[in-house]
């Protein structure tokens, strides 16, 4: 029978793991408690990094739906839950690791498609979230003033079309 402190722990890391966006798996050893809390400020206010034991965390993945991340639980394995951006995370952990080369990144799962230490390392690549969104608003407003100054070309240009018209009937009526 599972002992209630362990029992406690698989369904607090169930929670997280139904609860996060992402979860990132790494590898932590020989880092020391001041570098894995400067890792803990790097990754943001959406993010929990947590020192995990791999069995009950192999179980609560396997609970909240995830059995892709299996291979994954060997050696000393820490979780990033990330419950906001996780480009932002993806950031932290890559400027973190590249700083502090004992920081490795094993995989992990993004909105439940498991993802490899490569897929994270493209990810913390991308802009932004309200950065993609901003460049997203500046090309619909240009192509919106393009399609105003368009529609606005159509009537000018109908217009002096008939005022050229108008004015080739008033000069071949005037030269009969």
């Amino acid at each position: 029978m599972a002992r209630p402190d362990k029992a406690d722990a698989v369904a607090e890391l169930t929670d997280k793991f139904r609860s996060s966006n992402a979860a990132v798996l790494t590898e932590y050893r020989g880092l020391t408690v001041a570098q894995l809390k400067q890792l803990r400020r790097s990754l943001g206010e959406n993010a929990q990094y947590a020192v995990v034991k791999n069995t009950l965390t192999k179980i609560a993945a396997n609970e909240a739906g995830i059995s892709t991340l299996d291979d994954l639980f060997n050696g000393p394995t820490a979780v990033a839950f990330v419950t906001g951006d996780p480009v932002e995370s993806a950031k932290g952990l890559r400027d973190f690791a590249k700083d502090n080369p004992n920081l490795v990144i094993k995989g992990g799962v993004l909105d439940g498609k498991t993802m490899s230490a490569d897929e994270f390392k493209k990810l913390a690549d991308l802009e932004s979230r309200e950065v993609l969104l901003a460049k997203l608003a500046g090309a619909m407003k240009g192509k919106q003033s393009q399609a105003a100054a368009l529609f606005q070309a159509l009537p000018s240009k109908f217009v002096r079309t008939a005022e050229a018209l108008r004015a080739k009937k008033a000069e071949q009526g005037g030269a009969e």
